[in-house]
């Protein structure tokens, strides 16, 4: 059993899952002998389960809140500055597998990374345990922060206040359609438009997905005059 394994109490099967769960899509560009693949197929897997076990737990958790607070509790909750957060203090960031330019970035675009790389660990936790070990293992990292969460009611990032303003206001909830991307694998640029219904709101650019929809979720509340709290 690893030191992390021990940390999260929980020996994998497959060793290779937890592996695949840390490995960056830049690392193999520098390592052409490695054939397992990168962590985007379980950060896909785990972003779905997370959301799902959170869901379930607030549903279960909340009769008294409706649909609109439940909404924004769990986007603040799953969102990528509470993901790389846990990461963090689990010590995922030791665990990373990086190009050596990537290694060297920091702020956004390693909380980013870090978000990625729990979100991908909880997807391969799920596929090497099942559903009960990785909802164990979210109530572990994340349950505990949904009281800060919840009292404070404000720890929305830009995207998850957009929606909750645009649910608020006209009904409707955003949809983010990436617009183009340039540049190679290892050091892409993503431009995302924020939509409601047909209308385009804003854009935001960033080097990853997520980070795109969040820098056009900011410009989307200064042009709807939606002040982020």
């Amino acid at each position: 059993m690893t030191k992390f394994e021990e940390k999260i109490n929980y020996r994998f099967k497959n060793s290779d899952l937890q592996k695949q769960a840390f490995l960056h899509r830049s690392y193999l560009n520098e390592h052409k002998d490695i054939t397992m693949p990168h962590n985007e197929r379980l950060e896909f897997l785990g972003d779905a389960v997370l959301e799902l076990v959170v869901t379930d737990w607030l549903y279960l958790n909340h009769p008294e809140r409706p649909e609109g607070e439940l909404t924004a509790y769990r986007a603040a909750l799953v969102n990528a500055n509470t993901c790389s957060a846990i990461a963090t203090e689990l010590g995922m960031n030791d665990l990373l597998m990086l190009s050596r330019g990537e290694a060297k970035d920091t702020g956004r675009a390693r909380q980013i990374i870090l978000a990625n790389a729990f979100e991908a660990f909880v997807g391969a936790i799920y596929l090497d345990g099942g559903y009960e070990v990785a909802r164990d293992f979210i109530a572990q990292t994340v349950f505990p922060k949904a009281d800060e969460v919840i009292k404070k009611n404000l720890t929305e990032d830009y995207k998850s206040h957009f929606q909750h303003k645009a649910q608020e206001a006209e009904n409707i909830t955003p949809t983010y359609k990436v617009l183009s991307e340039e540049g190679p694998d290892h050091d892409k640029k993503f431009t995302v438009g924020l939509f409601l219904g047909e209308e385009k709101i804003a854009e935001g650019s960033g080097h990853a997905k997520q980070e795109a929809e969040q820098s056009a979720a900011q410009a989307g509340l200064e042009a709807k005059g939606w002040c982020a709290k």
